[in-house]
């Protein structure tokens, strides 16, 4: 079974359906290749973070028409705190006196009611847009991997391992960092490899967190807390492979008293509320944003530290931007899988995307 396509989009993460509905929102027929149970992904065990949403980012999911389903599971950032800290021991330096802080009331629009941004639970975000790619009647070939790859001179066509091909002038790269279509494309990626995991879980706090959060830089990594909704935060908890591995497995108990001892006493008493989950750390940059007739977004184009939150902003603004330049080349009449097209999203993105990289393995 061969079936024609605007365009591919190999990946429906949170990137890969939000440009999704930009594409078809602009009249556009995307097709969506998920190897993983959209089901699957939505459910707590899946996936503990949660991702800090810049507040112009969070106008293109309004823009989409799924920001109002948002917004209830959002949490406003209105301040952001940003110091280095000590741990406890008689050899341990002094903190330095020096903070960065960050008030929405300084930056927001004449209604003073502007958030820095949100934070928002990534399974909310995908059960949200799914619904949303559902409404939009956006098909979604799911679970599916890509078998082959086949270019000619005007179309790619990718066959799933359903036995379906899929055929259009054009295929995004959406599948997060282990990206196949990047790798059939030949392109390569810088890498830097932290040393570090980050050990992330939800906590209730005792007193009110206030929308504010907090990222103290320690000897063993950064710490954050992140503020969600019904009072609980989102802690990213960065140490030694060895160490977070240890977390990850240690008695309750003691996890709660390690806990404690890098979050303070300021909000009370604190509760975990679910799984632990562990990420490694680590940075990998494409080093171009398409090769023939595929195009990168998101984390298969660039990974970076979570240290500011800018991973999956990078990739809505990665959606918004290959959406219009895509929308306008089919209104021209182009070959939306040209170099022509192709390299105009990439000029758009690069240097944002190389900058942004740099400035965060910098930290």
């Amino acid at each position: 079974m061969n079936t024609q396509a605007d365009l591919i989009i190999v990946g429906a993460g949170m990137a890969g359906m939000t440009a999704a509905l930009a594409l078809a929102k602009g009249g556009l027929k995307p097709v969506l290749v998920e190897r993983q149970p959209l089901s699957e992904q939505v459910e707590p065990s899946f996936d503990g973070r949660a991702s800090a949403i810049a507040y112009s980012c969070f106008r293109q999911w309004q823009a989409l028409g799924v920001g109002d389903a948002l917004e209830p599971l959002a949490c406003r950032m209105d301040e952001i705190m940003v110091t280095d800290a000590h741990l406890p021991g008689a050899s341990t330096q002094r903190p330095s006196p020096f903070f960065l802080h960050f008030n929405a009331g300084e930056i927001s629009d004449r209604s003073g009611n502007e958030p820095l941004g949100y934070m928002l639970e990534n399974r909310h975000i995908r059960a949200v847009l799914y619904e949303a790619v559902q409404k939009a009647g956006i098909r979604v070939v799911c679970p599916a991997n890509v078998t082959a790859i086949e270019e000619t001179a005007t179309r790619i066509h990718l066959t799933l391992s359903t036995g379906e091909t899929l055929s259009a002038p054009v295929a995004v790269a959406a599948e997060g960092r282990k990206s196949s279509l990047r790798e059939h494309a030949g392109i390569r990626t810088i890498r830097r490899d932290y040393g570090q995991s980050a050990v992330v879980a939800t906590v209730k706090m005792q007193y009110p967190h206030n929308h504010v959060a907090y990222e103290y830089f320690l000897s063993s990594g950064p710490f954050a807390i992140l503020p969600l909704t019904d009072n609980r935060a989102c802690l990213v908890w960065s140490e030694s492979h060895a160490k977070a591995k240890a977390l990850l497995e240690v008695r309750p108990e003691l996890f709660h008293a390690h806990l404690m001892q890098r979050f303070g006493d300021f909000l009370g008493e604190v509760e975990l509320t679910g799984p632990k989950f562990i990420y490694p750390l680590s940075m990998a940059l494409a080093e171009h944003m398409y090769r023939g007739r595929i195009a990168l977004l998101g984390d298969a184009a660039h990974g970076i530290h979570p240290i500011a939150g800018q991973g999956l902003n990078l990739g809505l603004k990665d959606a918004a931007a290959f959406a219009e330049v895509v929308i306008e080349a089919a209104r021209l009449g182009e070959d939306l899988g040209s170099e022509l097209v192709l390299e105009r999203y990439a000029q758009w993105r690069r240097f944002e995307n190389v900058s942004t990289s740099m400035i965060m393995d910098a930290f």
